[in-house]
């Protein structure tokens, strides 16, 4: 529940930190980014020249800060506002500093390089409250209207114990699990390699839930069912059932749903600050320049049209109705926004990047926040001496609560519900109020006594990000049989390997990750790119810090057949 490592893994002082960087391209980004040498030079005779940054989220910002320091001169275009699913919002009339995060909310540790960019703008984060962790005061477990109220998963009735074992068990003999976490944990690329091969191809057409039932530890359906109700981390997994297993292993290998942290004052602090950010080691351009500097302020307006035009250069057409043209661009949008929202011309990718940008799978994801006058949840109960209210797991439409504080004399904000694939999806068509209506209906069913509606201070905020037309989706996931496909969008990079006429244009973002639906890997493919845009200017890594492209032919991902 609060952790997915089997007993059988020991972790040890001396151990390295497990990183986020694998098992698919196992790369220290974070060794690369932390190098005295830095990160790459291009030619002077290159430097101010243009390079389009089609999308102002974390990737698109990180790509165009790392290309500013190289004396390129980035163009940031973003439809929206900077931040991109790093969106954090206020709630009007209410104090500024009372927010709530419509997209990322909880980061792992293992999330590596993005900390470093958390580190360098000086931002600070603080555990979040998941289930049963040790940053929430209590959990009550709601299932089949019968609650369970837990501030340990020993609290919780044994069946629950019983489904934890089984997953862990699951794990051990179906994908090696203590192995593999071990060999990332020591950065042991050959046994990473060695270990992901064999499951890759043996694993490549399986469901989350077929990989369950395959097992005997699973054998019980009650136990899969509570499994994907409750689940482990930060609650129930069942709307991934139908996806590929391979992507829920990337999660519980890496810990990425283990040990979670928020980021204080809002996420949507990270890109802002590097926009603003003026680096002292920077090339080409004076010191005090920004992105923003660059900019003037504001980035280029949305992107409606992308074609390749002569000399294999890359023209943009925006909102406005400006044409530009450059020799490089990266997109870091979503990728069906190239299938729909902008014009694009068929020349811009190989057809089998056309093929697999058009079967990418994206997960709908709702949220709903409330802001209240205190958090009245840790109040005792005079009868039981339990909180008054608690982060709720349940079956009913809420599926996951979660309560947030910054102390108990102050504004607090609820997440009365946190929703995916067909649970946000009945929500899509109810306003904001009749969300709240109908979560404050569920919730006055787990807890009777307590009137949350009276402690309410301010209007509901609302996302379903399926419905947002820069996004529509809150983040791919793979299918079974999706693996060649997202390979070749994570590979996209390495433009040696395309025809001469295809090249120039870079994808990036999470959705080219292997760990999509986390910033890691939204940061991962912006360096790709920029190692990639790098390296088409002539440019290269100092010797003693390869980038991503120089040892790609090393651990380059898991190729499989096609026939």
């Amino acid at each position: 529940m609060t952790s997915t490592v089997p007993n059988a893994v020991q972790h040890t002082d001396a151990a390295e930190p497990i990183t986020m960087f694998g098992p698919d391209f196992p790369y220290a980004y974070d060794d690369f980014l932390a190098h005295p040498a830095g990160i790459g030079q291009i030619p002077a005779t290159e430097h101010g020249t243009e390079v389009a940054v089609i999308g102002g989220g974390l990737s698109g910002i990180v790509a165009a800060y790392e290309l500013m320091k190289m004396g390129l001169r980035p163009v940031v275009y973003e439809a929206d506002e900077i931040g991109g699913r790093l969106r954090t919002v206020g709630f009007d009339g209410c104090d500024p500093q009372l927010t709530a995060e419509m997209g990322a909310m909880r980061f792992p540790p293992s999330s590596t390089a993005l900390q470093h960019y958390i580190d360098l703008v000086g931002l600070e984060t603080k555990p979040f409250p998941n289930p049963l962790s040790p940053a929430t005061p209590s959990t009550v477990v709601d299932l089949k209207g019968e609650s369970h109220y837990a501030r340990t998963i020993d609290d919780l009735p044994q069946v629950y114990r019983d489904v934890m074992d089984a997953w862990n068990r699951c794990l051990e003999e179906g994908a090696d699990f203590s192995d593999m976490n071990r060999a990332m944990r020591e950065r042991d690329v050959p046994r990473i390699r060695e270990i992901w091969a064999k499951l890759v191809q043996k694993l490549d057409n399986q469901t989350f839930y077929g990989f369950l039932c395959d097992s005997d530890a699973f054998k019980s359906f009650r136990h899969r069912e509570i499994f994907g109700q409750v689940g482990f981390g930060t609650g129930g997994w069942d709307t991934d059932f139908p996806n590929s297993i391979l992507e829920i292993l990337r999660v519980v290998y890496t810990e990425a749903d283990d040990h979670h942290r928020g980021i204080v004052g809002g996420s949507q602090q990270l890109p802002l600050r590097l926009w603003e950010r003026e680096p002292q080691k920077i090339v080409h351009w004076p010191l005090g320049t920004s992105l923003s500097s660059l900019h003037n302020g504001e980035p280029r307006p949305a992107v409606t049209r992308l074609t390749r035009t002569a000399g294999n250069r890359i023209t943009v057409t925006d909102a406005t109705g400006d044409i530009r043209t450059y020799p490089a661009a990266i997109f870091t949008g979503q990728s069906w926004l190239l299938l729909s929202k902008i014009d694009c011309d068929d020349a811009l990718f190989p057809i089998d990047h056309w093929t697999a940008m058009e079967r990418t799978h994206y997960m709908e994801s709702s949220k709903l926040f409330v802001p209240v006058d205190r958090p009245f949840w840790l109040d005792k109960d005079e009868a039981t001496g339990r909180d008054t209210m608690s982060m709720t797991l349940t079956d009913r439409m809420t599926r996951g609560t979660y309560l947030l504080d910054d102390g108990p004399d102050r504004p607090a904000v609820i997440c009365l519900s946190y929703t995916w694939c067909d649970d946000s999806l009945k929500w899509l068509p109810l306003s904001p109020n009749e969300r709240m209506d109908v979560m404050l209906k569920s919730l006055g069913e787990i807890y009777p006594d307590v009137d949350i509606r009276k402690h309410i201070i301010g209007n509901p905020v609302t996302v379903s990000w399926e419905n947002e037309p820069w996004f529509m989706g809150a983040f791919k996931a793979n299918l079974p049989g999706h693996y060649r496909y997202q390979r070749r969008l994570f590979t996209h990079f390495m433009q040696d390997r395309l025809p001469a006429d295809r090249r120039g244009l870079f994808l990036a973002g999470d959705d080219i990750s292997w760990t999509a639906g986390w910033a890691e890997g939204a940061v991962q493919t912006a360096l790709n790119a920029v190692w990639g845009v790098m390296t088409r200017f002539g440019g290269a890594t100092d010797a003693t810090n390869p980038g991503p492209g120089d040892v790609f032919d090393d651990i380059a991902p898991v190729e499989l057949p096609e026939d």
